[in-house]
């Protein structure tokens, strides 16, 4: 008798056991699906997406809906490095499928309206393939000033009117990647906050401070700056100049492709430097010539 009630006993407890597993699993999927505040969207027209169709880079940056002003931020893994460096949320826009697939992640631990609908809605909607089937709206982030950014800087980048968005987002990925301390824009720059500036980068935006800088070689040069403008001229030095590359603080500075920099700036500047190149090529894109100009000139930063 005790034998076969404890076996029943035993039996019980094993099923709550599983029965409170269950409810727990239902719980958290349900509760999971509480704060994420998945919204079906049917009509490309519907306001509460206006950020992801109806509104210019522009006017995302001038603001709407209260916020200082917004940026959108393509594909999980962009995602994640933008919410890793601070960035806040205002919504998702997303594919079906990647709510519980590579997005999962991220929207579990969001309670901002998650958008959804087939992908040929969302193509419609935005105009382009989303690239891993997710967008992002963020609230900009507060931009330092330039003295504040430069304080402890050693080797800062300067892109002087640079307005391609894949070459904004190249400079910042090298810019990070190889250790420069900051990138400061002259105005007539593209913003490194556009969503194809933001992708092109894989997120790199948010790893490098950044902000924009007027009057850039006379400003450096007040906070203690040399600074190198990368040109081709007569006078130019070869990148692996030793005293150029032994100077503490470096700013290199460069500029659009076809016109390059403006010879105000280049004269005002106490190098002029240029890559060493074979076969008589004259030039290389902005982007690749930052990653050997970064490569060479920040070889002494305290970075790895």
């Amino acid at each position: 008798m005790c034998l076969n009630g404890g076996r029943k006993a035993l039996s019980l407890m094993f099923s709550n056991k599983i029965n409170v597993i269950k409810i727990k699993k239902l719980y958290l999927q349900y509760s999971r699906r509480v704060v994420m505040q998945i919204i079906e969207i049917e009509d490309i027209r519907d306001e509460r997406v206006r950020e992801y169709a109806g509104l210019t880079e522009r006017e995302l940056r001038r603001g709407e809906k209260g916020f200082s002003g917004l940026f959108i931020a393509e594909s999980p893994k962009v995602i994640r490095v933008a919410l890793a460096s601070g960035c806040r949320p205002v919504s998702f826009l997303c594919e079906r499928k990647h709510i519980e697939g590579d997005a999962r992640d991220i929207l579990e631990k969001t309670d901002v309206p998650v958008f959804t609908g087939e992908r040929k809605v969302l193509e419609k909607l935005t105009g382009y393939v989303l690239t891993r089937g997710v967008l992002c709206a963020m609230e900009r982030p507060v931009l330092p000033d330039v003295r504040d950014l430069c304080r402890d800087a050693r080797r800062v980048a300067v892109i002087d009117g640079v307005c391609d968005t894949t070459n904004i987002g190249a400079i910042f990925r090298s810019a990070a990647a190889l250790g420069m301390d900051a990138v400061l824009l002259t105005g007539g720059s593209c913003d490194p906050l556009n969503r194809r500036s933001v992708r092109v980068s894989m997120g790199s935006v948010f790893l490098v401070p950044w902000t924009w800088i007027d009057n850039p070689v006379e400003t450096l040069r007040e906070l203690g700056f040399a600074t190198a403008a990368m040109a081709l001229r007569e006078d130019s030095v070869n990148i692996t100049d030793e005293k150029l590359n032994g100077e503490k603080r470096l700013a290199v500075i460069l500029g659009t492709e076809g016109d390059g920099l403006s010879n105000h700036i280049i004269e005002g500047c106490d190098y002029t430097v240029c890559i060493p190149m074979a076969h008589n090529v004259d030039s290389l894109n902005v982007a690749a010539a930052s990653a050997v100009a970064f490569f060479q000139l920040s070889k002494n930063n305290d970075h790895p």
